[in-house]
Order: structure tokens, then sequence, then C-alpha cells
């Protein structure tokens, strides 16, 4: 495919998304169908442009003067990607193209509106009902933040100690141009690719199919290791889902101990048994839902609890940029509903002296800070225990963990752990 049909097709894929309200991945996968012509480079090239464009929708919406697909996909091009306006324009007129430009469109390519005195939701591409939550959790860097959370996404990877060490996986992974991501020894990333790129396939390496490593954003990987010393204890993956965050606490424990990975949703837990084996766990329980009482026996004996909680994803939003454009605030508290039941269902399995670990990938106090306060108020046997974690500087002064894209360079996490002391009355 040429410039014009690549750039057409992400005008039609985004398109659809905003009139049918399809989640990204389908309205791209309809796509593919359709276009059984493009091969795998097209493919990369339509994806990246149709994912930039919900990244900043709203700010090129407005510098470009039209808010619509056509204008916020030649906002990419041209203020993202860098096309000259030469070759935006013979793109628009090949064949198969997108139509020649209007002579409004010349000018703003030109010479956009500016951002300055747009408003936050518009300069920092958020709806406008987010404003009040986001300007809470993120204060004085609001700005900053949500133009990192607007960035295209590394890929970060952790290498599994049960198959190998740190060293021996660096050398299996420089093909792919994986480097050290800082702060845990096993952590590695490779950058983000440029526009229209694609990265490095990570399956296609051999050290993948023998385990010996994951894709695991830097940001799971720290929430994963505040849980602490895990080795030889009994441990809940409490929301386990595919099993990213169980394979790491697997790793810390080193096969001692045991590890039980539980999560509402049977078809979740799928992932986690394939991928248990890949990388050598032996000491990991699946407990089912499709089961009567998964958990029974367990209540009252486990050293640590793992929560990675239900959440809007508000942390994830480089990855999954149409998520921010389709969450609602009725999304927002249906979730703080869960997350209360989740914490309540899960302490109950906490033994005297031992710990729940809080954990979600949003950013919003409404998910996070809140959430703790309400359980700790209904379980004064609980106290915070401040997070210290070596190379992690991300705490808060409440010894919470706060990851954010700006801050920390991850994925935005947030994670407490919170101490059981005794029994409630």
């Amino acid at each position: 495919m040429r410039d014009g049909g690549r750039v057409s097709a992400a005008i039609e894929v985004l398109t659809e998304i905003e009139t049918r309200h399809f989640p990204v991945k389908m309205a791209l996968k309809r796509w593919g169908e359709a276009a059984r012509y493009a091969g795998s480079k097209d493919r990369a090239f339509v994806s990246g442009l149709v994912l930039d464009a919900l990244r900043r929708k709203r700010s090129l919406g407005w510098m470009m003067g039209d808010a619509a697909a056509r204008g916020v996909v030649l906002g990419v091009l041209a203020f993202v990607w860098k096309w000259p306006a030469e070759r935006i324009a013979e793109a628009a007129s090949e064949e198969h193209g997108f139509g020649a430009l209007s002579e409004t469109e010349e000018a703003r390519l030109k010479d956009p509106v500016s951002l300055d005195g747009a408003p936050a939701p518009v300069a920092g591409d958020y709806p406008d009902w987010l404003e009040p939550h986001l300007a809470r959790a993120l204060g004085a860097d609001q700005v900053a933040e949500m133009a990192a959370l607007s960035e295209r996404a590394p890929v970060d990877l952790r290498i599994n100690t049960l198959k190998t060490d740190a060293e021996r996986g660096a050398k299996a992974l420089a093909p792919i141009n994986a480097a050290p991501a800082g702060i845990l020894p096993t952590a590695f990333r490779i950058p983000a690719p440029a526009a229209a790129d694609r990265t490095p396939s990570v399956e296609g390496v051999p050290a993948f199919s023998k385990g010996w490593f994951e894709v695991q954003d830097l940001g799971s990987q720290i929430a994963a290791a505040v849980a602490g010393e895990v080795k030889g204890k009994q441990v809940l993956d409490f929301c386990a889902g595919g099993g990213g965050k169980t394979l790491a606490l697997a790793a810390a424990m080193g096969n001692s101990g045991q590890i039980f990975a539980h999560d509402s949703d049977a078809r979740r837990l799928a992932d986690t048994i394939r991928r248990g084996q890949r990388a050598g766990v032996r000491n990991l329980q699946i407990r089912s839902p499709i089961e009567a009482q998964p958990l029974k026996g367990l209540e009252g004996k486990i050293d640590v609890v793992f929560v990675d909680a239900p959440c809007t994803g508000a942390g994830t939003w480089r990855r999954h940029p149409d998520a921010k454009w389709r969450l609602s605030p009725d999304q927002l508290a249906k979730r703080q509903i869960e997350q209360d039941s989740v914490m309540e269902d899960a302490s109950t399995f906490v033994k005297a002296g031992g710990r729940m670990v809080y954990v979600t990938c949003s950013l919003l106090a409404e998910e996070n800070e809140d959430r703790v306060a309400a359980f700790l108020e209904r379980h004064p046997e609980f106290k915070v225990k401040p997070i210290a974690l070596d190379g992690v500087t991300h705490v808060t002064p409440e010894g919470y963990l706060r990851l954010t894209p700006h801050r920390a360079g991850t994925d935005g996490f947030f994670a407490a752990v919170l101490q059981r002391s005794t029994y409630a009355p």
C-alpha cells in the first residue's frame, strides 16, 4: 500500500471507532479482515496512526480546527510524525488517497491553532469530566503527566530467575535491542518504536519459548516487588488474571512455599496455567471459580494476599488510548464498589501478622488512597506498612507507591501494603 491508501484506512478505522463506539482492537481487526491485501508493514502503519490519533485527538483537533477523524489524522502526520506538508499533500492526491487538501487544511498544517489558552482537557487530551479527578491526583505535575500519558510506551520485559539470570538473559535479549530498564536488576526495556514502525518480535526470540523472560511493564514488576520477602511463604494472588504478577511473585519465591492463583473469571486463568508451565513454576496452585468454594481452607492462613484490583486502567492510557475516551463517571463509581468488595473478601485470608498488597494500574485517588482509607476505617486491625524498596523513590508521605509515566517512566501504578496485627474482634 502507498501512503495515501494507508492514511485513508486509518481515517476509516478512526471514524468507525467514533461513530460505532468499537474498541480500537475490534475496529482494526475488522479493517484487517476486509483488507487482505495489506501486508504486515501496512497494518503496523495503520495501527500506529490510529493509536497516535487516539492518544492526542483533542489537542490535534484543536490545532487543526477539525475534531473529526480526518483532521486529527492530518494533525498526527504533521505534528507528531513530522511529515512535511508536501508529503501529506502528495499522499492525499494519490489513487486510493484521502482526497485533496482543502485551503483550510493547508493553512492549518502550516500555521496550526496554538494550544496556548486551550482548556486543560484539550491540551492534555482527556474528557472534560475527568478534570477534577486528574487535578487532584497529579497536582502541579498534571500537564507533564498528561503529556507523558499521550506518548508511545516502551516494551518492558522481566527476566525469569527460575530459568536463567540477568546476565544470561541480557545476552539473549540483545538481538531485539533490550537494555536494562533500571530499578530492578531483572527488568529490561525495548524503546518505544518510531512512527509507523513495529517493535521487534519478542516471541521470536528463542529464549522466550524456553521461559527465560516475560513481557511485563516495569511498573507492574515494581508493584509485584513491593510484596516484600515471599520465599517460603503462603501467597495468594487474589485477582490473578492472565498471571503476570503471579509469575513475578513465583520467581521471587524461587519455587519455595506455595502460591495460589485465583480470579473471579475462570477464563483468565487459562493463560496463567500455560505461562506458569513455560516459566518453570512448580509451587503454583490454580483455584478456579468453577470449583465450589475454591478458596475454602485458606481463611486466615495466608502470609501475603496480593490484590491486583479491577480498575479503570487510567495508568495504561499510553498503551490503550481508546480506554480514556470510553471511561464514564458511572464506570468509575462501579469500579470503586468493586474495589471495596475485593479488598473486603481478600482480607479474610490474611493471617495474623500477614499482609495484604493492594494494587491498581490507575492514577486516580478515588481508586487508590480513598479505597485504602475506607478499608482501614472498617478494619482497624490493619495498618499501613510503609513501602521501602531499594532504588524506588516514588513513595508518598503516607508510605504508598505511586508510579507515573512522567515521574517513573512506567505505566501508572499504585500500591499499598497493609499489615494485619490481630484478628478483628
